[in-house]
């Protein structure tokens, strides 16, 4: 079971932020989010805390 790995927050040259997770994490079993190649997700973190919290979106969000 892989419950952690090291994965990256960048900026792509569009302006946009990625997060990237490693491969053997997203694929384990015990993964949250399951069987689909991208979902919405709702990301808050709380101030003066470094850790980011991502959660399922229930309704997608218009771009």
């Amino acid at each position: 079971m892989v419950n952690e790995g090291r994965g990256r927050l960048f900026r792509r040259k569009d302006g946009k932020y990625l997060i990237y997770l490693p491969k053997d994490l997203a694929e384990d079993s015990m993964f949250p989010f399951k069987g689909s190649d991208s979902i919405f997700v709702n990301v808050s973190f709380k101030l003066g805390d470094k850790k980011l919290l991502i959660e399922q979106w229930k309704e997608p969000v218009e771009e």
